[in-house]
C-alpha cells in the first residue's frame, strides 16, 4: 500500500511531491521481488491503473473511453520493467542485473510517447522533479527518459543491496553517477547562464468578464460546434467581437509599453469561417500599426464536420505580413476532434532570433518539439485543475532543446522560461486581474546534445533491455541467495515474506 500511495503524488498532477517519484519505484520493485511473478505483476498493474486513474481525477479531465482505455495500456506498459526485473534478474550477472530494471523504465516511457497518444501528458517522472533544475539538466542529453533511467537505478540499487546482491560497490556508484548528474547540471547552469540580449515579450489573455460572456453567449447555441458555426451571426458576433477588441486593446497597451513580440492563448478569438479573413485583417492592421511580431490564436466554427471547425495560431510580421497559419497537429484524444495538422514546427528568422510556434499540447510530444529555434511560442488553453501541471511539464522542452520557451495559457499558468529552464515570468488567469504576462526573452537559443542525436539514449535502453532478456533466456538462474526474490528463501520465513508484501504494496 506504501508503493500505491506514494505513487499517487508522482504522477505529473497538481499534487507532486518530488521525493514520491524516488521513493514509490523502490517499494514497488521490493513486492515485486518478493512476490509470485505473475500475482506479483498483476498486483503493480493494478497498482499503476489506480495512480492513472487519481490522475484523471485530480487533473479533471473527464472519464471517456480513450482516457480508460489509454489508463489501462499505459499502465501495463508500466508493469513491463517490474516483470521483466522478476524474470530476469536472477540469471544475470549483477552487473547487467543492475541494468535491467532503469533500462525497462527508460524503454517504457519512450515506447510511452512514442506509441500513445497521450505524448508525455502521463506516464514520465521527468516531470515530477520541477524545479530541481541541476538535476533536470542531463534531459539536455537523454531527453526526459534520462530522469526516470536514474530513478529507476537508485530503486534497483536500493533493492540490491536489501537482496545482499549488490554490496557497497553498487550504493557507492549509483551515488557517484547521482552526484556527478548533479554536479555537472549545476555547473551547466553557471557557465552558460543567460547573458545577452534580450526582447520583450507580452502574453495577454481575453478579460475574464469577457471571456465568461462569450462562453455564455456560445453556451445557448444549440448543436455544439455545428450549431455555432450555422448560427445566424447577431447571436454569437457580438461576443464574439468583444473578445477580439478587449485583445487587439491589450496588444496596443503592451506595444506602446516596449513589447516587441505579442503572443494571445489557443482558441483566443472564436469566429464563425465567414469572418476569419476579418479577425485576420484587423490583427495585421494592428501589427503594422504597433511594429510587432503578433501571434493569434483562433478557434474556427466551419460548417464541415466532423470537427466542425480549426485549430489555429497566425503569426503576422510588424509589416502585417501572415509568416504562416499553423493549425494544432495533436489534438486531445477523446475531446478534441479537429483535423491534426502536418506536425512541421514554423519557424522564421527575426531580428529578435529564429521564432517557432506550436500549439498547446503539441509540446508534449519532444521529437516534434525537436526544433532549431531560440524562441518557441506555445499559445494553449487548458482549465484550473491542470494548468499549472501542463505548463510545468512544457518547461521541458526548453532545456531539451535549447531555447527559450513562452506558453500563455489562457484558463490556466502561463509561464515564460529560458533554455536552462529558469523562470523568467509567470501569472495564474484565476488570481490576477490583468491576464497579461510580461517577459525579457533570450533571443540566442544554444545547441544541446539531444537537439543534435535525439533520443538516441532511450533508443539504447530499449536495446540493452532487448539485450539482457536475450542474455537472461539463455543461462540458467543464479544459485539461492546471489539475486532478487531469494532473500526470503535463504531465510526460509515466508511469514515474513507475506509481511513485507502487505507493507510494501
Amino acid at each position: 500500500m506504501l508503493g500505491t500511495g506514494s505513487m499517487l503524488f508522482a504522477v505529473g498532477g497538481r499534487w507532486d511531491i518530488a521525493a514520491a517519484a524516488w521513493i514509490f519505484p523502490v517499494l514497488l520493485l521490493r513486492f515485486s521481488r518478493l512476490s509470485p511473478v505473475w500475482s506479483g505483476a498483476l498486483w503493480v498493474w493494478l497498482a499503476h491503473g489506480a495512480a492513472a486513474v487519481f490522475w484523471v481525477g485530480e487533473s479533471e479531465i473527464g472519464f471517456n473511453p480513450m482516457v480508460l482505455v489509454g489508463a489501462i495500456g499505459i499502465a501495463a506498459l508500466q508493469t513491463l520493467p517490474f516483470l521483466a526485473d522478476r524474470l530476469f534478474v536472477g540469471r544475470l550477472r549483477p552487473w547487467m542485473a543492475a541494468l535491467t530494471f532503469p533500462a525497462g523504465v527508460g524503454a517504457t516511457e519512450f515506447l510511452i510517447t512514442l506509441l500513445s497518444p497521450f505524448g508525455t501528458a502521463y506516464g514520465s517522472l521527468a516531470v515530477t522533479q520541477y524545479g530541481d533544475l541541476p538535476l533536470l539538466q542531463v534531459v539536455s542529453i537523454t531527453g526526459l527518459y534520462g530522469i526516470g533511467f536514474l530513478v529507476a537505478w537508485f530503486a534497483g540499487t536500493v533493492n540490491g543491496i536489501l537482496d545482499r546482491a549488490g554490496g557497497w560497490r553498487s550504493g557507492v556508484l549509483c551515488v557517484a553517477v547521482l552526484l556527478t548528474v548533479v554536479l555537472g547540471g549545476g555547473a551547466r547552469l553557471a557557465l552558460t547562464s543567460t547573458v545577452g540580449p534580450t526582447v520583450r515579450v507580452a502574453a495577454v489573455s481575453p478579460d475574464q468578464a469577457v471571456a465568461d460572456a462569450q462562453h455564455a453567449a456560445l453556451g445557448r447555441i444549440p448543436g455544439g460546434r455545428a450549431g455555432v458555426a450555422t448560427a445566424p451571426a447577431a447571436d454569437v458576433e457580438p461576443a464574439m467581437t468583444a473578445v477580439e477588441n478587449d485583445l487587439l486593446a491589450s496588444t496596443r497597451r503592451e506595444a506602446a509599453a516596449g513589447a516587441k513580440i505579442v503572443i494571445w492563448p489557443e482558441e483566443a478569438v472564436r469566429t464563425q469561417e465567414s469572418n476569419e479573413a476579418a479577425v485576420i485583417a484587423a490583427a495585421r492592421d494592428q501589427a503594422r500599426r504597433s511594429g510587432i511580431y503578433l501571434e493569434i490564436g483562433l478557434g474556427v466554427y466551419s460548417s464541415v464536420g466532423p470537427a466542425y471547425g480549426r485549430d489555429e495560431a497566425v503569426f503576422i510580421d510588424p509589416h502585417g505580413d501572415v509568416l504562416w497559419t499553423y493549425q494544432k497537429a495533436h489534438p486531445i484524444p477523446g475531446s478534441e476532434k479537429f483535423r491534426p495538422g502536418d506536425g512541421r514546427v514554423p519557424v522564421a528568422d527575426t531580428p529578435y532570433g529564429r521564432i517557432a510556434n506550436v500549439i498547446c499540447y503539441d509540446a508534449d510530444f519532444p521529437a516534434m518539439m525537436r526544433t532549431r529555434a531560440d524562441i518557441m511560442l506555445v499559445p494553449a488553453h487548458d482549465w484550473k485543475a491542470y494548468g499549472s501541471a501542463h505548463t510545468r511539464k512544457a518547461s521541458l522542452r526548453a532545456i531539451e532543446d535549447g531555447y527559450s520557451l513562452v506558453r500563455q495559457d489562457s484558463e490556466g499558468v502561463s509561464a515564460a522560461f529560458d533554455n536552462n529552464g529558469h523562470v523568467l515570468a509567470t501569472t495564474d488567469y484565476f488570481t490576477t486581474d490583468q491576464q497579461t504576462m510580461v517577459a525579457y526573452v533570450p533571443t540566442r537559443g544554444v545547441t544541446t546534445i539531444y537537439d543534435r542525436i535525439g533520443d538516441t539514449f532511450a533508443w539504447l535502453c530499449l536495446a540493452t533491455l532487448a539485450a539482457l532478456a536475450a542474455t537472461a533466456l539463455t543461462r540458467t538462474r543464479r544459485p539461492t541467495g546471489h539475486g532478487p526474490g531469494t532473500a526470503g528463501a535463504a531465510t526460509g520465513n515466508r511469514s515474513l515474506e507475506a509481511e513485507g508484501r502487505a507493507e510494501q504494496m
